[in-house]
């Protein structure tokens, strides 16, 4: 058995070892860069974590574990042109170091070396390694799109935002999860509660990303806090405050959003008012903890020893109420 730091130093070193061949290195050194620049390596150690729950030989699934971590930040380099955002990971994004047409471009090329490393997966499975990843890549797309799609629509419900999330960021990490499992000899019925531990867990993830912007510490959090209610995001605080807000609190908020010109920390501080009169924190913490339960709940499910799952329960444990 593995720990998740074990894991976690596994890929680390996996990712400083990677070759990219190509005559043209200027189109490498944008992928070099953003695989170099941090992040939580979360997925492919989940990727991990999940095989291991069903085999020692973990190393016939770390290398789709890492084309699942370029995939993943194959699609940031793009979320970034996207949203217009020039820092990433307290580093410049790709696209403001070395331009747009470049950042498309390598980009373009992370997610043809994520299928190449995909498709390392042992023969035995490949077929249903690719069928979900390739199903999991169009869906992450259909979350981005109405991701944009929100940003022109005035209301949205709860049930649209928690599918909209499910689809951009939970569905990457249930089919890593997954992918694992299978890699692992599982059975189907245990790859399908592996997978859905997996989304439970992606979206109580992304809900607490939400929470921790307004709410987290800053040193914790890597980034300023605030940032989404600056830029008018409409995260699950947002959208339950202006579900439950007064006719006044409406006012105040409607007329937050629609200004131009503002002073930044006001507009913080007056929305953070808002969100605390309506106790939007205990609102989400309770949507977080429940996808929480419901994850734990198809880890119980999984046909695996205790022991073999302690290290995902562990996983639970770090992820619940974290820095908030």
């Amino acid at each position: 058995m593995y720990s998740q730091s074990e894991l976690k130093d596994l890929v680390e070193k996996a990712m400083v070892n990677l070759s990219f061949e190509s005559e043209a290195a200027k189109l490498i050194g944008p992928v070099k860069y953003i695989l170099s620049i941090g992040g939580k390596r979360l997925r492919p150690v989940m990727t991990l974590m999940s095989c291991n729950l069903f085999s020692d030989k973990i190393n016939d699934a770390l290398l789709p574990a890492i084309g699942l971590e370029i995939f993943h930040n194959y699609t940031l380099v793009h979320d970034d042109i996207m949203d217009q955002a020039s820092v990433r990971r307290n580093a410049p994004t790709v696209h403001t170091k070395w331009g747009l047409n470049q950042a498309i471009l390598s980009g373009d090329v992370m997610s043809f070396y994520a299928s190449e490393f995909i498709a390392a997966a042992p023969v035995s499975v490949l077929s249903k390694v690719l069928k979900i990843y390739n199903r999991t890549a169009v869906e992450v797309c259909i979350g981005q799109q109405l991701d944009m799609d929100f940003e022109k629509t005035t209301y949205i419900t709860q049930d649209e935002y928690v599918r909209m999330i499910e689809l951009k960021t939970a569905v990457l990490i249930a089919a890593s999860m997954k992918i694992g499992a299978i890699i692992g000899g599982s059975s189907e019925k245990d790859a399908d509660y592996i997978s859905e531990f997996g989304r439970h867990l992606g979206l109580a993830f992304q809900i607490q990303d939400d929470l921790l912007d307004v709410y987290g510490d800053t040193i914790s959090f890597g980034k300023k806090t605030g940032g989404d209610i600056v830029t008018n995001k409409k995260t699950f605080l947002l959208l339950k405050a202006l579900e439950l807000a007064s006719g006044e609190q409406q006012k105040l908020l409607q007329s937050l959003i629609s200004k131009k010109d503002f002073d930044p920390e006001v507009k913080i501080q007056t929305v953070t008012e808002i969100f605390n009169q309506l106790n939007i924190r205990h609102i989400t913490e309770n949507l977080a903890n429940e996808f929480i339960n419901k994850a734990v709940g198809s880890l119980e499910k999984i046909s695996a020893d205790q022991e073999r799952k302690s290290e995902l329960y562990n996983l639970v444990s770090s992820l619940n109420g974290r820095n908030i």
